[in-house]
């Protein structure tokens, strides 16, 4: 039973909220001690396991590249972009995301959503350009907010089954044929299109709402 010590710490630690690598760290040196590693196998377990798995943390080195990019005026100049253009409103910037998001995921890019692009890109740029068209918009925050997060799924959620060879088809089409159905991933991404299709008119008719919705609430700027 004394094996079980890292299942111990680790709840321990998670009860105390301490810094969750140093406790997984430790319950992993723990438990390799208990069971009578020596140090230098234990490092060598840890070392193996994290470049295997190397591949999952990637992601992380995406979030300091952000910040240094926002801490740079990244916000800033796409605010500025926006606010030149008079065309463009919340809503069609919205939308735009969302047909990007679908092309990316009919060429399987991964685009990484809500911290790495929507919160520092889209969601600036859908506020801008309602505050170049109607001045202060502070009300409306917490609704172009969602309607940024909300582009962010309906495209990540409709279009990642667009590729062929993705996870998601892969997934659907090997549980349809164990049920003796015969589909192949092409026939599942050309379903997936079709669905697609209909989430992006149901997208655009909500989004081009909410463009009316601020018209009707703060006028074209400068009339109040």
């Amino acid at each position: 039973m004394i094996k079980l010590i890292g299942v111990l710490i680790v709840l321990i630690g998670f009860i105390f909220k301490i810094e969750t690598l140093f406790v997984v760290v430790l319950a992993g040196v723990s438990t390799g001690l208990v069971a009578g590693l020596s140090i230098q196998e234990i490092l060598t377990i840890l070392g193996q396991s994290f470049v295997d798995n190397r591949m999952v943390s990637l992601f992380v080195l995406t979030l300091p590249v952000i910040g240094v990019l926002e801490r740079n005026g990244l916000r800033q100049r796409a605010v500025e972009l926006i606010g030149r253009m008079q065309s463009l409103t919340t809503g069609r910037i919205t939308l735009f995301y969302v047909f990007v998001r679908f092309i990316a995921g009919a060429m399987s890019i991964r685009i990484s959503g809500h911290p790495q692009f929507v919160r520092p890109l889209i969601q600036p740029m859908a506020k801008a350009a309602a505050v170049s068209k109607y001045g202060d918009v502070e009300s409306e925050d917490d609704n172009i907010k969602a309607l940024s997060a909300a582009a962010e799924n309906y495209g990540n959620f409709f279009g990642q089954n667009l590729f062929a060879g993705s996870a998601g088809v892969l997934l659907i089409t090997s549980t349809l044929s164990s049920f003796n159905y015969n589909v192949t991933a092409v026939d599942v991404a050309v379903a997936s299109i079709i669905m697609a299709v209909l989430a992006f008119v149901v997208t655009a008719v909500q989004f081009m709402l909410y463009d009316r919705k601020l018209l009707r609430k703060f006028g074209k700027k400068g009339e109040n």
